[in-house]
């Protein structure tokens, strides 16, 4: 049960308090497909530059991700350069060069539309709904937004929210999307949007689901050592929705599998903070996570008096 997923792939340039990194890979789509690639395949529909190496596309390739729908044009590869402070929670934006990503007009290869699982990037809302009128009928949609759609184009924003399933954001952007400062309030607000499921990341915080069932909280797991967390959330929506269509391959998704996914999620993203770019998800077994996926497990169990 392919995933398709649409977004950005890019060179990141990353300073923290640790190390930098030099145009490594990154993108929004490259964290996810790495991430949901352990669960089920994967198909990328994205852009690249003639700039984008060999090596790239081979680690891409090593975790089996279909690379049918990567386009490449002439120019340069999108390029984002941040530099994080001593907490890591915030960031400045150094530059953000969009290059051949500013003409990106996604196209869905004829085999990825039967897709049943669709995963729609940090674009334009405006071609998030262009790629689901390329796809039949998918089972589940997730969407991923930020700040600048938000206030940019707030009415093409809800009419693709209206075709969305599973929506993720950051406490910041819930708020700013329903216009409520209460979460709870906030994510009854979107929810009415249209995504039956809302996910609000939190960070180092942890995370919190909204469903027509209640809300579900899952902390962060606790590190030692967070060398960069540039693409976590990316990380935690594969792992997400990647667990969630492994498991409806072999029966429904309801509310358990949900916090499952949820829990699955937040241990991907766990690993993807360990080291710059894609190199620790890169490195990653499938025995290590499940590993860490029981820690999780221990570390929120109680007995009930």
């Amino acid at each position: 049960m392919p995933i398709l997923v649409v977004g950005s792939v890019a060179y990141d340039t990353v300073e923290t308090p640790f190390g930098r990194a030099e145009r490594v890979l990154g993108g929004s789509a490259s964290f996810f497909s790495v991430a949901a690639s352990f669960f089920v395949p994967v198909n990328l529909v994205g852009v690249v530059g003639r700039d984008f190496g060999d090596k790239e596309l081979a680690a891409l390739r090593g975790r089996g991700i279909d690379l049918e729908g990567l386009e490449r044009m002439d120019g340069q590869t999108f390029h984002w350069q941040g530099k994080y402070s001593y907490d890591l929670n915030s960031r400045e934006t150094v530059c953000t060069d969009l290059n051949v990503f500013e003409f990106f007009r996604p196209k869905i290869p004829e085999r990825y539309r039967r897709s049943e699982y669709v995963f729609l990037g940090n674009i334009d809302p405006v071609l998030q709904r262009e790629v689901l009128d390329q796809v039949d009928r998918p089972r589940l949609v997730a969407c991923d937004t930020m700040n600048f759609w938000i206030e940019g184009k707030p009415e093409e924003l809800k009419k693709t929210l209206a075709r969305v399933d599973v929506l993720l954001i950051n406490d910041a952007e819930a708020r700013q999307l329903s216009g409520e400062w209460n979460i709870v309030k906030a994510a009854r607000a979107i929810r009415a949007m249209g995504p039956r499921t809302l996910i609000v990341k939190k960070g180092e915080h942890g995370v919190l689901m909204f469903t027509e069932d209640g809300s579900f909280a899952a902390p962060a797991y606790p590190l030692e050592e967070v060398f960069d967390p540039t693409g976590a959330g990316d990380t935690f929506a594969g792992g997400f929705v990647g667990y969630l269509a492994g498991a409806a391959s072999t029966g429904s998704v309801d509310e358990v599998v949900l916090r499952r996914a949820v829990i699955m999620g937040s241990t991907l993203a766990s690993f993807c903070v360990e080291a710059f770019s894609l190199d620790r998800l890169i490195r990653l077994t499938r025995a290590e996570i499940d590993d860490r996926y029981r820690l999780f497990k221990r570390l929120t169990h109680f007995e009930s008096v």
